[in-house]
């Protein structure tokens, strides 16, 4: 196609299709860069395959894994033909227990990092934006969430509050925000400094305007790369506050199973096959999250250096 005939179909598009024909073209460069990151690829398809297998679960394993009364082997079976990943402390079958706990765990990492980063998000674009007092406030602020120990807080959270899902998301959602709306800010000083951001001023833009339609575009590709990066650390957090008991006990998850893996005495005992399948799954879930993480931040700016 020559220019003149590009020329002539882009002028014949209409704002809206031309925008999104940008977005297509984008996303795919996108996509052609990423494919460069192997480990980025490798973590990539792990997440679908943990995806698929949490979204099946019920097909699969069926919702009555979890029930006591049906347990279909005796207590702490080491592993067989029958149960390949053996039998916890009431006898149920525990590659069922770790399929069905992977729905809440990866639930619970991706609710925990979009709260997170949705505050930090909006804290940092706020505080760059309006600068003053109101930046100095929100920054000793962060400072303060910066310096107390994460798992402290969120220890303090899920104790004085019901013990449930919804507040372990909370308890992880609140505070791990603080990194993300240092970054948030750092970018939104910088983008506020260019030239079109004072014209848009000059031409009658307010602050609405201002933060939506031209600083959060800027910053949403640093937001996508936090986001990942948060949620294996969400899923750690949820692993660990499940671990000391303070989850939901009704509720599946690899760090409950943890917990109970204790509770029977597994460590002691040398019951192996009741320890190990959930916490790989932490450690390939949180790493294949990492891996993803560090292939887009390299591909949103190429200037990190990051390693293929």
């Amino acid at each position: 196609m020559t220019t003149a005939q590009t020329t002539q179909t882009t002028a014949a598009l209409g704002p809206r299709a031309l925008a999104w024909r940008r977005r297509r073209a984008s996303a795919a460069r996108f996509w052609k860069e990423y494919r460069r990151h192997r480990a980025g690829v490798f973590g990539l398809a792990a997440l679908v395959l943990f995806a698929l297998v949490a979204l099946t679960a019920p097909l699969t394993v069926g919702s009555d894994v979890a029930s006591v009364t049906d347990a279909p082997g005796q207590p702490l079976q080491s592993p067989s033909g029958h149960f390949p990943l053996g039998t916890d402390q009431f006898g149920r079958n525990l590659l069922g227990l770790v399929i069905w706990g992977s729905r809440v765990s990866l639930l619970v990492g991706l609710l925990a990092a979009v709260l997170s980063v949705a505050i930090g998000a909006l804290i940092g674009i706020t505080a760059g934006h309006f600068r003053g007092w109101y930046a100095t406030v929100m920054m000793r602020v962060t400072d303060w969430f910066l310096v107390m120990p994460t798992l402290v807080l969120a220890i303090a959270l899920a104790t004085v509050m019901s013990r449930s899902l919804g507040t372990i998301i909370l308890a992880i959602g609140v505070t791990t925000w603080p990194t993300t709306a240092r970054l948030v800010r750092a970018q939104t000083l910088a983008v506020e400094s260019r030239p079109y951001i004072e014209r848009a001023k000059a031409l009658g833009g307010g602050h609405w305007h201002i933060m939506s339609r031209h600083v959060l575009p800027n910053v949403m590709p640093l937001v996508l790369a936090q986001t990942t990066l948060i949620i294996s650390s969400a899923i750690l957090a949820e692993a660990t506050l499940a671990f000391l008991g303070l989850g939901d006990p009704t509720i599946v998850s690899w760090g409950g199973l943890l917990q109970d893996a204790r509770e029977a005495g597994a460590v002691s005992s040398g019951d192996w096959w009741y320890l190990v399948p959930p916490g790989i799954a932490i450690a390939v879930v949180a790493l294949a999250f990492t891996l993803c993480g560090r292939a887009v931040e390299s591909v949103l700016n190429p200037r990190l250096g990051v390693s293929r």
